[in-house]
């Protein structure tokens, strides 16, 4: 199972979660967040990551040309749309990118189901408050292009065993406080996710 870990801010938590196993990292360009990093600065952390490690920029209520300019200047490989956005956004969007289901019942997770899509927990805050969703919801569902978000832990990852998730997404759960990832829950975070596959 893949691992992305969002709210990176600096190169020194970018490299350690690339050391700790994560697949993907997360850059948030949504300037209300505690994890906002500028598109300058998400690109001199870019620069210096090793090959094969994709980098994800979060957005929120902007217009597409906007997410196309700041995802070129950064160098992020995919734009997460972290908002409703209507079909001319997707038309015009150039940026590849993944929609984000923000969940409050279990019917919206069967939304944009042929697709990869990351499902997270509803917030008002768009994201990051280290709110879970109902695992009982992904209970014999196809869970093969649903990346999990919202308030993963080391020590919950568990309760995921025998459901198939593509990916999981995790920021508030590895962090030593807002914007500052802790090595050793990084770790322990893919180390838990190793466990289920055992």
């Amino acid at each position: 199972m893949r691992v992305k870990i969002c709210g990176i801010t600096n190169i020194t938590d970018a490299l350690e979660a690339i050391e700790a196993g994560a697949d993907a990292l997360g850059f948030v360009f949504y300037e209300k967040s505690p994890r906002y990093i500028t598109p300058i600065e998400a690109k001199r952390i870019i620069e210096q990551l090793p090959p094969f490690v994709q980098t994800v920029g979060l957005f929120v209520n902007l217009f597409a040309p906007q997410v196309d300019f700041i995802a070129n200047l950064s160098g992020i490989d995919i734009a997460q749309i972290h908002f409703e956005a209507d079909e001319s956004f997707y038309k015009s969007l150039r940026t590849k990118c993944l929609k984000v289901v923000r969940a409050q019942r279990k019917e919206d997770i069967l939304k944009y189901s042929d697709e990869y899509r990351i499902v997270d927990a509803f917030v008002e805050q768009y994201g990051g408050e280290g709110k879970r969703l109902n695992i009982e919801w992904f209970k014999d569902l196809d869970c093969s292009k649903i990346i999990l978000a919202g308030g993963l832990t080391a020590s919950n990852i568990k309760e995921l065993k025998g459901l198939n998730f593509y990916s999981l997404d995790v920021s508030s759960g590895v962090e030593l406080q807002k914007g500052v990832k802790s090595k050793e829950k990084m770790t322990e975070f893919v180390n838990s996710i190793n466990e289920l596959s055992k």
